[in-house]
């Protein structure tokens, strides 16, 4: 290098300091670099700010002069260590580190680190961070969670409660409805009993939607996996609907299928439910029809009608809440909560559906679920519950129920129908009703939640242990938790939801006094 040029390197390497100083001031994080005794070399304008001192008196100073006492000599380890293997290590990593302001306050800090080797040696370049407002809405955050898990609980125990308690006397309309429309014979009288029929359905359905919803927000639903065949829910269906098109003057149609698919059963039922019932509503004319189509390893359920139809605009918007067509023609029932809940239910299960809809042709909904490979699973050939009984019932039926009114509207029916009934309120009054009974009983109904802390589970077992027979059993109830479910580990019995539909109720009683067997479904 020849003399003529040295100032001119001298102006680099000073125009080189300066830069790097404006640089260093100009960071929008606190940056401290410390040399290899651990003493604080550089500090920016923002470091003076968040730890409160002036440069004079940090320069100089070791680096755990802005640490608290109890984190100082630990500290002085952790350097030297880092300073023997220097690495760069990212902000935040796997520390909860804490400053301390000159005034004697502490604040959470995160620190990235990363060594800068020099001519004069090697040093630290240490990024500091305060996270005090991060680290107050995680705090925030954690608590409106634990918060949100406080109220679900207390959701889920509500609607519990609430599942039971609003179903109770619903349950008790619906028997004692049941009764008159078999004991009633003047005509005035029975459209008066079927007008009340209707607004008792209506009811129960506007409760249903209510708590289902509410049930599938609060995450208290939970899908029981089996492989069945279609074919079994598909028949179910058909009988069901069946009857309600043709009470509409529609036709009804349903494709045979030999499907086998993993599902939940019961909350696939009320997909397809909420989906026919729609379609029935919104048809004046022509036909409903519920099919199966095997395609590509998947299974899909087809619900298609010749209704009213659904504009594109309308397509994402029918499975919100309250929701209601507002094409000409449309009906006014149902409180559109119906596709609210297919839409949830169908995300639970992870059944995919999809709409294809033409406004004034009609409407199919498309549920998509997974096929299972199994050629041995058969369709068992069921006894239709529904038809209709050749000679009036007869037997004795044990009811177990602790409410009065419900105990009651429960006889009513019973005894109307031809059954004769000995009613107890818990599993206890259970023994003590066995020693008066002549006959051994047909059909044993009980309520799952009992006077005395007991369950129908106990009340059941213990009159088919007195009489070591397998009696068919229906176990109801509007308790929606889990210990409901052991009733479903009794064999030879079903459980049924209240208000549980008189005819149904009536249908499966037959069959089960008369077979010994209660109906699969």
């Amino acid at each position: 290098m020849s003399k003529n040029s040295l100032p001119s390197e001298i102006s680099r390497i000073g125009e080189s300091a300066v830069f790097f100083r404006n640089l260093l001031e100009s960071a929008p994080d606190a940056m401290i670099i410390v040399d290899e005794r651990g003493e604080m070399s550089l500090v920016n304008r923002q470091a003076l700010r968040m730890f409160g001192y002036k440069r004079k008196e940090m320069i100089g100073q070791p680096i755990e002069a802005l640490l608290p006492e109890a984190s100082r000599r630990s500290h002085v380890s952790f350097r030297k260590s880092y300073t023997s293997e220097p690495r760069l290590r990212p902000m935040g990593q796997d520390m909860d580190l804490v400053g301390l302001r000159k005034d004697g306050s502490e604040f959470p800090v995160e620190i990235s680190l990363s060594p800068v080797e020099t001519e004069g040696g090697r040093f630290i370049s240490s990024v500091i961070r305060d996270v005090t407002v991060r680290r107050q809405m995680e705090k925030d955050i954690k608590a409106a969670q634990e918060e949100a898990e406080r109220a679900n609980k207390a959701n889920s125990a509500f609607l519990a409660a609430a599942s039971h308690d609003l179903r109770q006397p619903v349950q008790a309309l619906s028997l004692l409805n049941g009764a008159l429309r078999r004991t009633v014979k003047d005509e005035r009288a029975l459209l008066m009993v079927e007008n009340q029929d209707a607004s008792l359905t209506a009811m129960t359905n506007l409760l249903n939607s209510l708590l289902d919803i509410s049930r599938l927000d609060a995450g208290a639903v939970k899908p029981e996996w089996e492989d069945f065949p279609v074919q079994r829910l598909v028949d179910r269906l058909s009988a069901e609907f069946g009857r309600q098109a043709q009470g509409k003057g529609l036709k009804f149609s349903s494709v045979s299928c030999g499907a086998v698919v993993r599902s939940d059963p019961n909350l696939l039922a009320e997909v397809i439910t909420n989906l026919v019932s729609n379609a029935i509503r919104y048809t004046d004319k022509g036909e409903v029809k519920m099919e199966c189509v095997e395609h590509d390893g998947q299974c899909q359920l087809e619900v298609s009608d010749t209704g009213i139809g659904i504009e594109d605009d309308q397509l994402d918007a029918i499975f919100r809440e309250f929701h209601q067509c507002k094409l000409p023609g449309a009906s006014k029932e149902g409180f559109g909560l119906g596709l609210a809940i297919v839409r949830r239910l169908s995300d639970l299960l992870d059944h995919p559906i999809e709409v294809d809809s033409n406004p004034g042709r009609g409407s199919r909904f498309t549920v998509t679920l997974p096929l299972v490979d199994d050629s041995a699973a058969t369709i068992a050939d069921e006894e239709d519950i529904d038809a209709e009984p050749p000679e009036q019932a007869s037997g004795l039926v044990v009811l177990i129920e602790d409410d009065v009114n419900v105990a009651d509207a429960w006889g009513l029916l019973l005894e109307a129908e031809g059954y004769r009934v000995a009613t107890a309120a818990s599993a206890t009054e259970t023994v003590a009703l066995l020693n008066h009974l002549d006959d051994q009983p047909v059909l044993l109904i009980s309520d799952f939640h009992l006077l005395d802390g007991s369950t129908g589970v106990e009340a059941v077992s213990l009159i088919r242990d007195f009489y070591k027979s397998e009696i068919p059993a229906f176990i109801v109830s509007g308790d929606t938790s889990k210990v409901v479910k052991d009733a479903r580990l009794l064999d030879n019995c079903t459980l049924m939801s209240k208000p549980v539909d008189t005819a149904r109720l009536l249908a499966a009683a037959l069959y089960a006094s008369r077979s010994g067997h209660v109906p699969q479904d």
